[in-house]
């Protein structure tokens, strides 16, 4: 897809912000988290925080009308096939990474729910970097990029090490993989999306449509089998979660064209993990750190910087 609208940054700029979208989606995992135990349902707080977001998308497309002519550029490359649907289907794999976060985040805590991702994350990045779904192409297996990835499965391995043995449900543990897998695959499609659109509004708006859609949906069965949630808590900061997720979403449909998604999963979860590390530190209080989950954490760091080096290739003979 040759578009007009590129975006023209350093990589090392790409991965700075990459890693501050991160550290919203540690604290996003807080929020939603906190939200989904105080009213003992986890499909409300992920419908919640992602129909908040919906809202403000909405209000956002009707006062910009770059956006608006995105979603009329969408409409008309579905209908041409440029552009599968299942493309436009990545906020799927957002809900369930906003449900796991209701269901599993509170008990896991950030720091541990965060390198839960790690592996899923890395492991999609690196395929769909490989087949190229993405919109920056195909981008090779690289010795750099191999031993990012590697190392960035053993800092998941080493920082859950001291929970595994613990009385942690294996279950809570993959569905922050399962949701991992999903979100590199959600910034590759979003990705292809923006580039299509030529706004990243229009691209995160969709985003949000569909997971909204997908999680009213799933709330309304479980609404019908377990009854309705707790009543809803007073405090705002609960209710931030959506904001956080515009963010993340514009911010990394923006930026996949230029990292590629392994590098971009990767310096994400670096942000996630250092802000997972200092929310459960500082805030939470009730989950005791262990020192694998700080080694973890900067064997992951480790892993973000090599795995963007860019060696040249040895000259053939």
């Amino acid at each position: 897809m040759n578009r007009r609208s590129q975006l023209h940054v350093p990589v090392w700029l790409a991965i700075v912000l990459a890693m501050i979208c991160g550290a919203g989606v540690a604290a996003q995992s807080r929020i939603n988290g906190e939200l989904g135990h105080r009213l003992d349902d986890g499909f409300a707080a992920a419908l919640i925080s992602f129909g908040s977001g919906l809202v403000i998308l909405t209000v956002a497309l009707a006062v910009a009308p770059a956006g608006r002519r995105g979603l009329v550029r969408v409409r008309g490359a579905l209908r041409s096939g440029e552009l599968r649907w299942w493309f436009v289907c990545g906020g799927a794999a957002g809900a369930f990474l906003v449900l796991s976060q209701g269901l599993t985040a509170a008990a896991l805590g950030v720091a541990l729910f965060t390198v839960a991702i790690v592996a899923g994350q890395t492991v999609s990045g690196l395929v769909l970097d490989l087949i190229g779904v993405g919109p920056g192409g195909k981008r090779p297996l690289t010795g750099a990029r191999v031993l990012g990835a590697s190392l960035a499965l053993i800092a998941v391995v080493w920082a859950v090490s001291a929970q595994l043995s613990g009385g942690v449900p294996f279950w809570m543990l993959l569905l922050p993989l399962l949701a991992g897998l999903g979100m590199g695959w959600q910034q590759a499609v979003n990705g292809q999306v923006r580039v299509v659109a030529e706004s990243a509004l229009t691209a995160t708006f969709i985003n949000f449509l569909v997971g909204t859609t997908v999680l009213l949906v799933l709330f309304l069965a479980h609404t019908a089998v377990a009854g309705l949630p707790r009543p809803l808590p007073a405090e705002p900061w609960l209710y931030v979660g959506g904001a956080i997720g515009c963010v993340f979403i514009a911010g990394a449909a923006l930026l996949v064209r230029v990292t590629g998604v392994l590098v971009l999963g990767l310096a994400t979860v670096a942000g996630q993990l250092v802000t997972a590390l200092l929310l459960d530190v500082f805030i939470s209080g009730a989950h005791t750190i262990a020192w694998t989950t700080v080694a973890g954490t900067v064997l992951a760091l480790v892993a973000v910087c090599v795995a963007s080096l860019r060696i040249p290739p040895r000259v053939r003979r």
